[in-house]
């Protein structure tokens, strides 16, 4: 497996080893101790999560601000856009964005540590979506920042329909509610 720090060091990209031929495909998708190297800590997971989304549908900026959680994710039907924001405020690289096109062709995952806020945007006409996480989901401590903060500055891509998403994309209710950055709760 191939493991590249993105800007934001902690957050990083992995890719697989693909074995293919006429009978189909092999790939390790996680492996712990690999996993764990990369890292430099012991990572526990206590939950396997799905999605599956419709194109244009997007989803985030999502965090938990007690008993955050990590995310290893990854795509195995289509592909997103997937975005990390560091919230840690005494980070070098706080508030800068990273970016990275996950698909069921490329095998990509993205890890997202602690201490970020992640969302992706669904390029194809459906994805469907898998995180690892480090922690269980509070809906109590999970809090949203808008996915089109003027701080932040993402460059969400266009998709393949042609239209530019940042303008209308399809949210949640909950995401419509998201904060600015400078207002939202931090690490």
């Amino acid at each position: 497996m191939k493991i590249t720090p993105t800007r934001i060091p902690d957050v990083l990209v992995l890719e697989p080893k693909f074995y293919g031929d006429d009978r189909g495909f092999f790939f390790e998708s996680y492996n712990q101790q690999r996993f764990n190297e990369a890292v430099g800590r012991d990572i526990c997971f206590v939950q396997d999560n799905e999605s599956m989304s419709k194109q244009a549908v997007l989803r985030g900026l999502h965090y938990q601000v007690v008993k955050p959680q990590g995310k290893l994710v990854r795509v195995s039907e289509g592909e997103v856009f997937d975005v990390a924001v560091d919230i840690r405020s005494n980070s070098p690289t706080f508030g800068q964005w990273v970016g990275e096109t996950l698909s069921a062709k490329n095998k990509k995952q993205l890890w997202v540590p602690e201490g970020f806020a992640h969302g992706f945007l669904v390029l194809s006409e459906v994805a469907r979506f898998h995180y690892k996480v480090t922690d269980y989901w509070y809906p109590e401590h999970e809090r949203c920042i808008r996915f089109d903060d003027p701080d932040i500055n993402i460059h969400w891509p266009v998709v393949p329909c042609g239209f530019p998403i940042a303008l209308d994309p399809m949210l949640s209710d909950k995401d419509k509610q998201g904060l600015d950055f400078k207002n939202a709760e931090k690490y």
